[in-house]
């Protein structure tokens, strides 16, 4: 899949995974990795602009396989975010299916 389309929603599937439950960031690469192929290094610089901005919180959280993990938890900023990157994402991925079903000139 081409690098860019592909960063262009992991923004969205992280924001949708952690809607679901808290995680650590290695559990959201295998989350995502066991539908679309990305790299562990390219959740990690994403993970800390979205809690930058506010959309994701952390904490540590004891591990029994080593050192504490960092989990992620979505905000109700992020909670917002989400919704509307959603919206978004439905209304673009209709129009290119308008566009490939040859119903656009």
């Amino acid at each position: 899949m081409n690098t860019q389309l592909k960063k262009g929603v992991l923004e969205l599937c992280v924001l949708e995974l952690l809607k679901k439950k808290d995680r650590y960031g290695y559990e959201l690469v295998a989350g995502i990795s066991t539908c679309v192929a990305i790299s562990e290094g390219t959740i990690y610089p994403l993970l800390r602009r979205l809690k930058n901005d506010g959309f994701v919180s952390t904490y540590l959280k004891e591990s029994t396989e080593g050192p504490p993990r960092k989990y992620y938890r979505l905000t109700a900023r992020g909670e917002e975010t989400r919704a509307a990157q959603l919206a978004d994402w439905h209304a673009f991925t209709s129009g290119i299916g308008r566009i490939l079903g040859g119903h656009c000139e």
